[in-house]
């Protein structure tokens, strides 16, 4: 008999197609819960705050801070019991959340409903990102995430749509429902396609002290380190700008009975960022498209900006207004999926607490950021315009410290 210790079995992969499909469809369950909200926000400020208009962004932003905290335990709790196990209990407690918004009779209630809803969601997206990175990795994982990204980039056109019809025919209170069927169809597609990529005897146990080793080890990182301060601007500008959009085309411009086809061609024209990026990242490397990304972004806020405070566009400001959310939207496939590969590339071994301590941190910073430009909402546009610029020089500026990939 041979001593030979038998070789691990390689993990099963789906095509690369469906793979990417299937990995859209979960980053997606975040879009569709945050961008369907959107055209809701006036019936649910009528109904449940009448005297505080701006209180109904906090649905979107709840969300997203539920979701930050959500972050931090599933990346420890996938490397303990496996990506699959945690994408379908968190799923289940995404739905719970989703019928207890649907049932809430207040504000406060479907704030707190739209928390645990964001702490389901939580799972999907951190597990989804580890399991990328167990079978792929540095630009080739860059690749899988960018063109994953379209499919959470262009589902964003159509899921205002999907949810001014559903308030059209059954009322705002129905876009829950949506979200619980969304939900059963990704992960029944999971349960049954996907292999488990995290296999019994590459798990860690949840140990404190290994927790705390292990955290140390990512935050120590600078890459890591200087990833979630980049991450925390570009979500905090994107948050302020998703929260703000609705009240902007509505109240500023007279134009809310048509923002759903607004927010579905600034997602549509801004979508091809992401499969561009898979293309250019092989070829120029990660730091490199993040920092003339963030730079571009800096000169277009700069402009608009400018012609805002000079009042020279007249009745064509919405238009400027709509191509220049175009840019801020398409930052995110620049950005978002080159910083976590940048970040996750040393850390494969703990790679779902690594993501959890990143996303976590990232999200709920970017959620505070993104809160507090959507309050400072007052008619016009120029708050948020002034925001996006000076958080996207910071992010510019704080990549000049980034350390070089190996291959840039």
């Amino acid at each position: 008999m041979s001593s030979t210790a038998e070789a691990p079995r390689p993990i099963p992969r789906l095509s690369t197609t469906e793979f990417i499909a299937l990995m859209g469809m979960m980053f997606a369950t975040i879009a569709f819960s945050i961008d369907a909200m959107l055209p809701a926000l006036p019936d649910i400020a009528a109904q449940l705050s009448p005297d505080e208009p701006n209180y109904a962004q906090l649905v979107i932003t709840s969300f997203v801070m539920g979701m930050g905290v959500g972050t931090l335990v599933t990346g420890p709790l996938s490397d303990a019991f496996g990506r699959k196990t945690i994408i379908i209990s968190f799923a289940a407690l995404y739905m719970v959340g989703a019928a207890l918004a649907w049932a809430a009779s207040s504000m406060e209630l479907l704030i707190a409903a739209r928390i645990i809803q964001g702490l389901g969601a939580a799972g999907p997206r951190v597990a989804s990102m580890a399991l990328i990175r167990d079978l792929y990795t540095g630009r080739e994982m860059a690749r899988i995430i960018s063109f994953a990204m379209l499919v959470f980039t262009v589902f964003p056109a159509v899921a205002p749509l999907i949810g001014h019809g559903i308030i059209e025919l059954f009322g705002w209170r129905a876009i829950f429902v949506s979200f619980l069927l969304f939900s059963l169809v990704s992960v029944g597609w999971l349960t049954i396609r996907q292999a488990e990529t995290h296999p019994p005897a590459n798990r860690r146990k949840l140990n404190a002290a290994e927790l705390w080793a292990g955290t140390r080890e990512a935050l120590s990182l600078r890459q890591m380190q200087l990833s979630i301060l980049v991450q925390s601007m570009i979500y905090g500008l994107l948050f302020g700008t998703i929260t703000s959009i609705q009240p902007i085309f509505d109240r500023t411009y007279g134009w809310g009975e048509y923002f759903h086809w607004f927010f579905f061609a600034i997602a549509v024209l801004s979508a091809p960022a992401a499969p561009l990026n898979g293309r250019l990242v092989v070829r120029l490397g990660m730091r490199p498209l993040i920092r003339r990304a963030l730079w571009a972004q800096t000169g277009f806020s700069s402009l608009f900006v400018l012609l805002l405070h000079s009042s020279a566009a007249g009745g064509a400001e919405v238009w400027f207004y709509f191509a220049w959310s175009v840019t801020v939207f398409a930052l995110m496939g620049f950005t978002i999926g080159n910083l976590n590969a940048l970040a996750l590339e040393p850390l494969g071994h703990i790679a779902g607490l690594a993501a959890s301590l990143m996303g976590a941190l990232a999200t709920v910073a970017g959620a505070v950021l993104g809160t507090g430009i959507g309050q400072l909402y007052n008619g016009t546009a120029m708050p948020l315009a002034a925001s996006v610029l000076a958080l996207s020089l910071m992010g510019a500026v704080v990549m000049r410290y980034m350390p070089r990939e190996g291959r840039d």
